[in-house]
């Protein structure tokens, strides 16, 4: 079921979406070589909760038994891992590595969710390329999040113009509605035909998050029952942010 949002909760949403965007800003700030995931993890956490917020992907259930429920504040993930990698002490960035960083800030009953690929250091061209597609994408889709538009419309523009660029998205994690809950209704894969799907409304909350990946489509999961990579190795990057459907242009919520 799609929710929509009263004025009120709409105000909470945006605190929430405001100390995730915060907390992004501190650890990209933190991002150089030799620094571990583990202490942009404590960055991440500290600045949340020096907001009043608690870091929502902490103790996240994994759903599957003998897989213990998500250790970190962020997920962090280096070069050729899509998503949901774990904050390690051992996970050192080095010149010329990408990091994708997903977190949720939960605060007063509502979360706010963003991802984000940073450089670090001296980062090859065609990599920087990868990164900045995958963010432009989520503006190309965004141009259709708007009253009474298909949600399709979004999901087509994504895939169309990360497939013209020559990369692939991934099929087998998505967007997703959120609010009280991080995962919410409707499900926002990133490809898809324009003209189908719901019907976009003022108040609904979407976070809408291209994954984007240099080579094939095809990926792998760890041992670890986490951690997402790339099954030819090649390099993935992630960019995310939670918007508000308006009676006019879309709100970015997680833009600072």
């Amino acid at each position: 079921m799609v929710t929509i949002k009263s004025k009120s909760e709409i105000e909470k949403m945006k605190e929430a979406c405001r100390i995730a965007a915060l907390a992004q800003k501190a650890v990209e700030e933190a991002i150089k070589p030799g620094i571990s995931t583990w202490e942009l993890d404590k960055i991440a956490e500290e600045t949340m909760r020096k907001y009043g917020a608690i870091p929502a992907e902490k103790g996240y259930p994994s759903g599957v038994k003998g897989v213990p429920n998500f250790p970190g504040s962020i997920c962090a993930s280096i070069n050729d891992e899509v998503i949901h990698g774990i904050p390690s002490k051992k996970a050192i960035l080095r010149d010329g590595d990408i990091l994708s960083v997903d977190l949720v800030a939960y605060k007063d009953g509502f979360n706010g969710d963003c991802a984000r690929t940073y450089l670090v250091g001296n980062v090859d061209k065609e990599t920087k390329k990868l990164v900045e597609v995958t963010k432009q994408a989520f503006f190309e889709g965004i141009q259709y999040a708007k009253k009474g538009n298909r949600l399709g419309d979004i999901c087509h523009a994504i895939g169309e113009y990360v497939e013209s660029h020559g990369y692939n998205v991934v099929k087998e994690f998505q967007g997703h509605g959120i609010g009280r809950q991080m995962h919410e209704d409707p499900g926002i894969p990133n490809y898809g035909k324009a003209g189908r799907g719901i019907r976009l409304e003022p108040g609904m909350t979407l976070a809408i998050e291209p994954m984007v990946m240099a080579g094939s489509d095809e990926i792998l999961e760890l041992d670890d029952g986490w951690t997402i990579v790339t099954e030819d190795g090649k390099n993935s990057a992630h960019y995310e942010n939670t918007i508000l459907i308006t009676e006019n242009e879309p709100e970015v919520l997680t833009i600072l």
